[in-house]
């Protein structure tokens, strides 16, 4: 009898753990299809919304001033965080080393740093910059030169020392170029296994040819003629104050700061006959033409589209960009025709790309399956006809002026990233409020504005097309587009030492 009181008891305790576990869970559901009933009602379109006005920008407070010795230095203060970052802008680049020594320029800027100094070793440097968590790089890229450093604001006499003396005494070790050389060995050797690489690299000497300095490829032979004199010389040619922009920001006082340049580069003399380089002259290689280079291992095909480009400086650039927009992004003509409705591409693009002092590319491209190849090209150039022969819609303008105008912001995301602005600014000899020119003539964009861009500046009929892919599987063949294709050999020549071995 105990027992069958017991199980009455507990079957009733378990019964009602169960019935108010029920209505626990149908509250929930009640409250759950509220709250989302009150959201659905709630929610609106993204074209529905609206965005309070961007906030007027302001350039953080600077100081720029010119030592004796011709140096340009820029200032700039954050105290947010205990760091210190400097650059140093050096006018010389790639694009002026000889045509038969291709990469001598990358070898200066990279074996300045990792060869040591006159007072230390690479490995003394390395090991007193990880003791204070901070950094000292310098390179060489196409068009400038470029040493910096970051510091602990507690560290910065130690790192800037360092800083100065990569700059002004290093010994370029020759077992650090041989090393440099060959790590450059290996990127040539593996240069064709990527088919965006090949395209982007042959693209470039089909706009500017193969001799131009701004598509020239660095060979086994090249890498051959290049000597530790020649980057001494390289060095010697171009590294001086008075052809070199500094810019600090970071946690230090003006006045300290000042001094502390004036210690390190105070007396490092000019040199008195640094000039302004002659840029060589820039005229399309090609003016039309289908091109091709066979990849029997490859299941897709790589595409570039496009001609000669221009410059920051054109009075039509900011109109130009907003074209950008028109045909790039989630919104974008591009995205929403080639790709999304006919279905033709994994990515697809187009942009106007200028340069600071020389011409820049127009480029549309992507990438699409083999079978499609010839339906994508024409449909890429058929939107950019349509641009030419139709004006925008209001709402397509609205859309790619604000996606513009929204990021300009991005460009001054930091007191660094302003200070680097500035910076480049007066390296290129372009006014410093050109950003905020260029954010008005933006605002100021009209739908005849893109038409009249997009008729003056794109030439579909003096395009050069290059296509990476698999020839036999590339059906129709390339010939639907034009009736010659010029195949590309990619061919790794060996030097003169190789072949003898």
């Amino acid at each position: 009898m105990g027992l069958r009181i017991f199980n009455v008891k507990f079957r009733f305790g378990k019964s009602r753990s169960v019935f108010y576990g029920l209505i626990l869970l149908v509250a929930c559901l009640l409250l759950s299809f509220n709250f989302s009933w009150a959201a659905t009602a709630a929610a609106k379109h993204y074209t529905e919304l609206v965005m309070p006005p961007l906030p007027e920008i302001q350039l953080p407070k600077n100081e720029r001033f010119v030592l004796d010795n011709g140096l340009v230095v820029y200032l700039m203060e954050d105290h947010d965080l205990p760091l210190v970052n400097g650059t140093a802008l050096i006018r010389t680049g790639s694009r002026l080393e000889a045509p038969d020594k291709v990469g001598l320029a990358g070898f200066t800027g990279a074996v300045m740093r990792t060869g040591g100094t006159q007072k230390h070793s690479a490995d003394q440097i390395n090991e007193m910059l990880e003791q204070r968590a901070a950094t000292v790089e310098t390179s060489i890229s196409e068009a400038s030169g470029s040493a910096s450093f970051q510091s602990l604001t507690e560290d910065l006499e130690t790192v800037f020392d360092l800083f100065a003396q990569v700059l002004r005494e290093p010994v370029f070790d020759q077992k650090q170029l041989d090393l440099a050389k060959t790590q450059a060995r290996g990127g040539i050797a593996r240069r064709n296994d990527n088919p965006d690489a090949i395209a982007r690299r042959e693209f470039q000497k089909l706009i500017y040819g193969n001799d131009s300095p701004y598509a020239r490829t660095m060979e086994y032979a090249t890498l051959d003629n290049i000597s530790r004199e020649d980057l001494v010389q390289f060095y010697e040619r171009y590294f001086h104050p008075n052809n070199m922009i500094l810019g600090i920001v970071g946690d230090f006082e003006a006045r300290k700061m000042r001094s502390l340049i004036q210690a390190k580069f105070g007396d490092w003399e000019p040199h008195p006959e640094i000039t302004g380089y002659q840029l060589s002259e820039v005229t399309p290689a090609h003016t039309g033409g289908i091109f091709f280079v066979d990849q029997p291992h490859l299941t897709q095909s790589s595409v570039l589209i496009g001609h000669l480009g221009g410059q920051f400086d054109n009075p039509d650039y900011a109109a130009l960009d907003v074209l950008n927009g028109v045909l790039n992004g989630f919104g974008g003509r591009l995205l929403n025709e080639v790709r999304s409705r006919q279905g033709l591409a994994y990515s697809v693009y187009a942009y106007w790309s200028p340069r600071f002092d020389y011409p820049g590319m127009f480029i549309a491209g992507g990438q699409t399956r083999s079978d499609a190849t010839v339906q994508f090209v024409q449909g890429v150039k058929a939107e950019i006809k349509r641009l030419q022969a139709q004006p925008v819609t209001a709402q397509e303008l609205a859309y790619a002026k604000e996606s513009t105008l929204n990021s300009f912001v991005f460009n001054f995301e930091n007191p660094a990233q302003t200070l680097s602005r500035l910076m480049r600014y007066e390296y290129y000899g372009y006014p410093a409020d050109f950003l905020f020119r260029y954010q008005k003539a933006v605002a100021a964009t009209t739908e005849a504005d893109v038409q009249r861009v997009a008729q003056k500046y794109l030439t579909p009929e003096k395009m050069v097309t290059l296509v990476v892919g698999n020839q036999t599987a590339i059906e129709p063949p390339l010939t639907q587009l034009a009736t010659t294709v010029t195949p590309i050999d990619v061919t790794i020549l060996m030097s003169q030492s190789q072949a003898q071995n």
